[in-house]
Parts: C-alpha cells; structure tokens; sequence
C-alpha cells in the first residue's frame, strides 16, 4: 500500500484547499494538516504555499509532484491489471478536455464505455489546451483532449481537422455572398476566449491583420454568439464549437482555409493500463462511427 502522505499530497494539489482535499478523503483537516507535515519534515523542504484562498505548490513540490504521481498511478495500475486477471470490470479513468469535447462527444463516450465496464469510475476535468496537456505529464490526467501541436514527451494521436468559422450577425452579408475575406472585415471587432487567442485563432486572424485592440473577450462560447447577435462585433469559432450554439447569427467560412487539429494525449507511464486502453478503444470507435474519412486515427 502506498503512503497515505502521498495520496493526501496529491488531493491537496487537486482540491487546492485542504479542507476539500479532508472532505474528498472522508477525514479531518487536522489530519490532513499532519500528513502533509510529517511528508515534509520526511523530505526536507515544505511543498505548499499557504494563503488566504487555500494553498499553492511550492517550486520544489510542483518538483515532485510527478514523481509522487507517478508512483500512485503505478499502484493504481497494479490494481487494474489484479482486477483484469480476475476478470472484473473495475479501475478509474480520468479525462482531461476542453469544453466543446466536454459538450459534444464525452456524454456518449462516456455512456458507452459504462454501459459496457459499469464498474470503471469516470471523472472529467475541464480546462484549456496547456491545462490538459500538463495534467497528462504529471500524471493527474490519464487521457486528454487537446490541439496541436503537443509536448513531443507525450503519446499524440491526431482524430480530426475541426475547420474554424467565422460567426457575424444576421444582417452582414459578405461582399462574395459566401465567404469571409479581408475587405469584408475592414476594423471590425472580434469577439473570442482569451485562451484560444494563442493557437490557431491567433494564426487565422494575423492573416487579416486584426490587431489585439480590434479584440474584445467573453468567458464562454455561448456568451460570443449573444454579443455576436447584439452586433458588438465578428466572432470566430471552430465547428466543433458551434454544434450545440444557438443565436441569431450566420455562419460564413473564411476565404482561407483554417482549422485546429484536435489529439488524444496520453502519458507514455499511463497508456498501458487497462482501464485507459478500454477508453481509447471507446474513444477511437466512437469518433470513426462519427467522421467516417475524416477521422485521423
């Protein structure tokens, strides 16, 4: 059995609190408190930063973290595999995506994978791109959702080319009547996340020169579409995004060709565990049924 210090360590780092990380444990704060104590009196150096807002890791416990979460998911994959040599459906996966994976394709995944392993506990954590990709090399995160391009340490696998769009309200109508070009956006506004401007929307909108101060945020893509649909500017989405939007806007392609590739990322340490090889099998089959020749897998 593993240290009970290192699995309070790594619900505290999860939980960002260690009242929370108590409660999800099903003990005390106070034990809480002492486990972590004792674990850094047993290392030499403190792991968190206490404030008044919880805690945060110190540079020398995000050092260990991996390390610490490395050898939970070891024994975790003991168990896994234990349970598989006596034929019962049992073990834990936990899935990392953003938010348009969260809406379109994980409820059926999901529903699928338990119909046929009831037994498998599945949890989601929603976050961005970088989220995502480093819950998977610390091990927090077994598969993830992401965009290319990837840390190269991790397992890629490219499933689909999601084209991005440009949302504009009812009345804007391009010059060509089908796609968005560089005169059709002139000064206008964009309205975007403030985490997507880093990837592929950032490269789609320097190739119409939109500069960062014709850019206003929103915190969700639901609340673009409604500023869209009150002319408070353009919007630019992926498609997967637009799937389960509704408003009172167009949807135009650009008259360039752009899109984000979304990936599996896996942890080398991880992919092996046969909870997380059934999802992937899950995952894979779902997507093919789904895209048919555009599936990358």
């Amino acid at each position: 059995m593993v240290n009970f210090s290192y699995r309070v360590f790594a619900a505290v780092v999860e939980k960002k609190t260690f009242f929370h990380a108590a409660e999800s444990l099903n003990v005390t704060p106070s034990a809480v408190s002492h486990s972590i104590s004792q674990l850094e009196n047993e290392l030499g150096f403190p792991l968190f930063l206490r404030n008044h807002s919880g805690v945060e890791l110190t540079n020398d416990g995000k050092t260990v973290l991996p390390v610490i979460q490395a050898i939970l998911n070891t024994e975790e994959e003991l168990y896994q595999v234990s349970a598989s040599i006596k034929g019962l459906n049992s073990g834990r996966i936990r899935i990392g995506a953003f938010s348009s994976v969260c809406i379109n394709w994980l409820p059926t995944i999901i529903r699928r994978f338990k119909n046929q392993y009831p037994q498998v506990e599945v949890t989601v954590f929603q976050g961005n791109f970088n989220q995502i990709a480093d819950g998977v090399s610390n091990g927090s995160i077994d598969i993830g959702f992401s965009s290319l391009p990837v840390d190269d340490k991790l397992l890629v696998e490219p499933l689909i080319k999601d084209r991005i769009y440009c949302v504009a309200p009812s009345d804007f109508v391009p010059k060509d009547k089908m796609n968005v070009t560089n005169q059709d956006i002139g000064r206008r506004r964009f309205i975007l996340q403030q985490i997507d401007y880093d990837r592929d929307t950032k490269k789609a909108l320097d190739q119409y020169n939109v500069t960062p101060n014709s850019l206003t945020y929103s915190i969700d893509d639901q609340s673009i579409l409604s500023m869209v649909e009150s002319g408070l500017g353009l919007g630019i989405l992926p498609e997967l995004a637009l799937k389960k939007l509704s408003g009172n806007v167009h949807i135009y392609p650009f008259d360039k060709n752009f899109a984000r590739t979304i990936c599996l990322v896996t942890n080398k340490n991880l992919a092996q565990a046969p909870s997380t090889k059934r999802m992937l099998k899950e995952i894979n089959s779902f997507l093919r049924s789904n895209y048919k020749n555009q599936f990358l897998g």
